[in-house]
């Protein structure tokens, strides 16, 4: 959108995948069709404005959120621990009591004899 060698104003626009120039006229009509455009144009950056604002504002509540899930996370993995659970490929299962006969005949290798008895 520009005034063609001041005497006239053509606005660009795109069709069909080419540039097309339109004449729009000299005097008081080009410049009134120059001054809508030039709004047009201003109302168009500031939306685009605005929705930079809103993505930095959506982008700054994740990472709270993010943040947030991590701090939960890992304040229920040391819950967890503490209450003698461990990770077992992805899954929370319960140690087992160990006896004080079962782990002797483990270090010795002889199992069956401390089931039996």
């Amino acid at each position: 959108m520009a005034w063609h060698k001041g005497k006239y104003y053509v606005r660009k626009h795109w069709e069909a995948g080419r540039c097309v120039s339109e004449y729009i006229g000299g005097g008081d009509l080009g410049q009134i069709a120059a001054d809508l455009d030039a709004a047009e144009q201003a109302e168009r950056k500031r939306a685009a404005a605005a929705r930079r604002r809103a993505r930095e504002q959506e982008r700054a509540l994740d990472a709270q959120v993010i943040e947030a899930a991590d701090l939960a996370r890992a304040l229920a993995r040391a819950v967890l621990l503490a209450s003698g659970y461990h990770d077992h490929k992805g899954q929370w299962r319960r140690r087992r009591e160990q006896t004080a006969g079962r782990d002797k005949a483990r270090e010795s290798g002889n199992l069956r004899d401390a089931e039996a008895g």
